[in-house]
């Protein structure tokens, strides 16, 4: 595989941070899968299932060779990120991180007893790992949408990864750049699913608020979520933090359905 120029999202000679194929066909939702490689050594975001193990499993062979992915991060426990963990654990040394409150149900899919050991768990906090040279911030995502949910941020791309955090669908681009339309995009396209999978305006408050942090000290020139286009430029991804805090979401709204069912149900 060649990665394409628009899909090397970063690269200063020696740190890059590299989109890879969309491996999803079908019925499987659409993936973003990244790779971050600082000095020859990668981590591995969100790798998918079975179906995305063979193709993805050979483009990083030709990009920095799997012997090389020290991490494999999986920011909760859903199988479009998880259910292929087993294959990159036994062919790979790499530690696979995420929240320690799936470390009893993750290997329901099939996880050898061999690998378990090097299944990290992650406390709420998060923490800062050293890939090569360089710091990778694991920052906490809770409720957006899992209870126990992380996101990566990169200060040397200042990339940040937020996973099923603006997910958008139903798009046939891959970038929304600084001079196109990001109201639009956020309100026809992301607000959707965040309204539905998010876990409310306490949450979202708390986390504009530490986004606002990491900007001030580093700053946040893009935004990459696991499904769908990847946010460029420091004024849209303001605009997004912006947005986000004053949205209402899941236990916000969804009182109304909280009733005794009517309709009767044919298949």
């Amino acid at each position: 595989m060649v990665v394409t120029p628009e899909r090397i999202l970063f690269d200063d000679g020696n740190h890059k941070f590299i989109l890879l194929e969309d491996y999803g066909h079908g019925q499987m939702v659409q993936t973003n899968v990244f790779l971050i490689v600082d000095s020859g050594k990668g981590m591995l975001l969100d790798p998918g299932g079975h179906k995305l193990f063979k193709p993805l499993f050979s483009d990083i062979a030709q990009l920095i060779g799997v012997q090389n992915i020290d991490y494999i991060f999986l920011s909760h426990q859903d199988p479009d990120i998880v259910a292929g963990i087993n294959g990159w654990l036994m062919t790979t040394n790499a530690i696979a991180l995420v929240s320690k409150w799936w470390l009893r149900f993750i290997p329901h899919y099939g996880l050898d007893k061999y690998v378990e050991p090097r299944l990290k768990g992650l406390e709420d906090e998060g923490g800062i790992i050293r890939l090569g040279n360089s710091d990778i911030f694991i920052i906490p995502g809770h409720f957006m949408h899992s209870p126990g949910n992380f996101q990566v941020y990169d200060p040397v791309s200042k990339i940040l990864f937020s996973g099923d955090m603006f997910f958008s669908f139903g798009i046939d681009y891959m970038f929304v750049n600084e001079d196109d339309e990001i109201e639009k995009h956020l309100k026809e396209y992301v607000e959707p699913f965040v309204k539905r999978f998010m876990g409310g305006k306490q949450v979202f408050k708390a986390y504009a608020q530490m986004l606002r942090e990491i900007d001030e000290i580093f700053g946040i020139e893009m935004i990459a979520p696991q499904h769908g286009a990847i946010i460029k430029g420091h004024d849209n991804v303001m605009k997004v933090i912006e947005w986000v805090e004053n949205l209402e979401a899941g236990p916000d709204i969804i009182a109304p359905v909280f009733q005794i069912p009517k309709n009767r149900l044919k298949f």
